[in-house]
């Protein structure tokens, strides 16, 4: 069933049937007068309930003037003719319950009831009351109807929007999970590899704990990406430094990794541990550094991770979508995550959160 609109508004034209079989009957005064009103009043009537259904045109000031105008010819009708003719005056309330809403509402619709009232009290006496209160009635009834409608069609749509801003969100989540955890695994994969090959002619022994590594990397992959699918993945900082350490001796790269300050929170530690990822696989990949430290230092207020490799210090400029999806991490839990190479060479990677644990992101 779709939304209300101004057919549903039509039927009750029919309120208005006893004057005009008065007109048609020759019982009506002046005829044409009272013709043309009522040809007038029900061209107005469907304009403006037609109209109110479109946000941008009811709240126009050309509404207002229709109203205005229906109110003039209702009020002449009335007085004119009296009898069905007053009748017009609850049709006249359908029309501005359909156009004002909010607090106009109230005010609005107690006015044009009393006009009724009285104008149907100089010609129908006693029964003003049914005018004034039917007037009232249809007016009041037609606005809270058609707000509630309206305020159900806009919640709807919000939940909707909302519905597509979750699906983003957790796209965006798995393919900037995806991308960290394949994007460190297959690096890590092919450094070690490489180790493999180098060392298999001299070494077998040493040649063969490449490989076990490499078998180790494959399986703890296969764990990751079975929680990033569900959402559950909190990596732990230790765990990610040990990683970074066998990754960038591997890689010929020598670590030194300092850490300082009190225990983190889980959250913090996960966030940091996709920035240790990301920044060491870029090392891996592009620095042709033979150095890269990792410096964590935490206070009670803030916590800094600071990563620099002495490679070219070309290794991500422009950023990647690797750091830019790392920014807007680290920039939606309340921190701010610095890149860029270095004046002395190299290239290096910064984190400043604040203390405790951050917001979740995606």
């Amino acid at each position: 069933m779709g939304p209300p609109n101004g057919f549903a508004m039509l039927p009750w034209l029919l309120m208005g049937m006893g004057a005009f079989s008065n007109l048609l009957q020759g019982r009506t005064p002046n005829p044409w007068i009272g013709g043309t009103g009522l040809l007038a009043f029900n061209s107005l009537y469907i304009w403006v309930v037609f109209r109110a259904f479109v946000k941008e045109r009811r709240e126009a000031r050309t509404t207002v003037h229709l109203l205005i105008a229906m109110t003039v010819i209702t009020c002449a009708l009335a007085i004119g003719y009296g009898g069905n003719w007053l009748l017009y005056f609850p049709l006249l309330g359908l029309a501005t319950g359909s156009v004002v809403r909010g607090r106009q509402i109230g005010p609005t619709g107690l006015g044009l009831s009393a006009l009724a009232g009285l104008i149907a009290g100089l010609r129908d006496g006693w029964g003003a009351i049914n005018v004034a209160y039917g007037t009232f009635l249809s007016c009041m009834v037609t606005a809270a109807i058609l707000t509630l409608a309206e305020t159900v069609r806009e919640l709807r749509s919000t939940r909707q929007e909302l519905a597509r801003t979750a699906v983003e969100k957790e796209r965006l989540r798995f393919s900037r999970d995806l991308h960290d955890l394949l994007g460190h695994t297959l690096s890590v994969i092919v450094v070690k590899s490489e180790a493999a090959r180098r060392l298999a002619p001299r070494d077998i022994d040493a040649a063969l704990a490449q490989v076990c590594d490499i078998e180790a990397v494959g399986r703890q992959a296969l764990t990751e990406i079975r929680e990033a699918v569900t959402g559950y993945r909190q990596g732990r900082l230790s765990t990610e430094l040990d990683g970074a350490r066998s990754t960038l001796t591997a890689a010929g790269i020598a670590p030194v990794v300092r850490q300082s300050g009190p225990p983190l929170e889980p959250q913090t530690e996960a966030l940091l541990s996709w920035v240790v990822r990301e920044s060491v696989t870029n090392a891996v990949r592009h620095s042709g550094a033979s150095r890269c430290e990792i410096d964590l230092t935490g206070t009670p207020e803030r916590i800094r991770l600071v990563i620099t490799d002495n490679g070219r210090g070309t290794g991500t400029t422009p950023p990647g979508s690797g750091l830019k999806g790392l920014t807007e991490r680290v920039t939606a839990a309340g921190g701010s995550l610095d890149a860029g190479p270095v004046p002395e060479g190299g290239f290096r990677v910064t984190a400043d959160l604040l203390a405790g644990t951050p917001e979740r992101v995606p």
